[in-house]
């Protein structure tokens, strides 16, 4: 593609630059292909042994490592709410998944320093745990497991199962994979909302996982602080650090009109769906499922639902915005301009 591809590569960059494995890219490839390569067969395995038919073992290792969430299962991952034990090896790799894989070349090369230098990963690790007892100490004391169509058998007590339960549900969503253990539609109209939040979060740039990013929440959240600190010292350079590193003004530049800008296809996503006569919070959540290419969302497309109910003009529109969702916008508006198409 020539200058346009570069200009492609660098729109799909969800904040800056992170260390390179190798000059060049397919050497780069290749070391990423083979990480990928071993999560996939090291989930299949422990999988497996843990009670999954070898089939079933290597399909969702294959939908966890990408994020996709299909299972060969109508009810996803909640089939095996009676085995613990597959449940959190599917949260660990789901979590993997959703972090950088170059931290996960440094992990095997012994480089520990680097990941835990990694403000992203930080970031990323705070919110997956702060989350998760958020919201375990409300399912267990409020929710009503009764209530939902999936049944919970509370194996190893109520407290790790409300655990168990919150960790996995904020993981598929925050890593945007899609799988489910519970409805978290019927866990309070509370954790309706917070879980609607979520969905525009996302996994860490260089992973499988959709969304905004974590990397571009942080620089966002580090310019806000500094516009305080500029306001009140208003001669003052105060440049977005970010792994020690300063970030351009530019780069900052582009996250807040990236963040506007998905947030100005989820307001016209969902008012397009409301033009099908869906309900105000299923158009919502069908607007950020799609375009964070989760999966579950929310009202009668929630977790035990899916979109076959959907008119067919809603499900194309559905596509188009996990389509440019999963190209992370910019690149799909990089290719419709003039100035890409210019010279070829």
């Amino acid at each position: 593609l020539g200058i346009g591809g570069m200009q492609i590569f660098a729109a799909e960059a969800p904040g800056p630059s992170t260390d390179k494995l190798h000059p060049r890219i397919t050497d780069t490839a290749k070391r990423l292909w083979l990480i990928y390569f071993t999560y996939t067969a090291v989930e299949t395995l422990l999988l497996t042994v843990a009670g999954m038919s070898f089939f079933d073992a290597i399909n969702h290792s294959l939908s966890t490592l990408s994020t996709g969430g299909f299972s060969t299962k109508n009810a996803s991952v909640a089939h095996w709410n009676d085995q613990p034990i597959i449940q959190y090896i599917i949260i660990v790799f789901m979590f993997l998944a959703g972090t950088n894989f170059v931290l996960s070349y440094f992990a095997f090369k012994g480089k520990v320093q680097k990941i835990i230098r990694d403000e992203e990963l930080k970031l990323y690790f705070k919110f997956i745990l702060t989350f998760t007892v958020f919201t375990a100490l409300i399912i267990y004391f409020k929710a009503d497991f009764s209530m939902s169509s999936i049944d919970h058998p509370m194996v190893w007590g109520r407290a790790e199962s409300s655990l168990r339960h919150a960790l996995f549900q904020v993981l598929t969503v925050v890593t945007t994979t899609g799988f489910i253990t519970a409805d978290y539609t019927m866990w309070t109209s509370f954790l309706v909302v917070f879980f609607f939040g979520l969905m525009f979060l996302g996994g860490s740039a260089g992973s499988t996982s959709g969304g905004v990013k974590v990397v571009r929440h942080l620089i966002m959240i580090k310019n806000g602080f500094l516009e305080f600190k500029r306001t009140l010292h208003p001669n003052a350079i105060l440049p977005v650090r970010y792994n020690t590193k300063s970030v351009s003004g530019e780069i900052v530049f582009n996250i807040l009109a990236f963040f506007i800008l998905y947030m100005l296809s989820f307001i016209i996503g969902a008012l397009v769906f409301s033009m099908f006569n869906i309900d105000f919070q299923s158009s919502v959540g069908l607007a950020a499922s799609s375009l964070g290419n989760i999966g579950p969302a929310l009202g009668n497309f929630g977790p035990v639902n899916n979109y076959a109910a959907l008119p067919q003009l809603a499900q194309w529109w559905c596509s188009f915005l996990m389509l440019i969702g999963r190209l992370e916008l910019f690149t799909v508006l990089i290719i419709l301009t003039p100035f890409f198409w210019r010279n070829r």
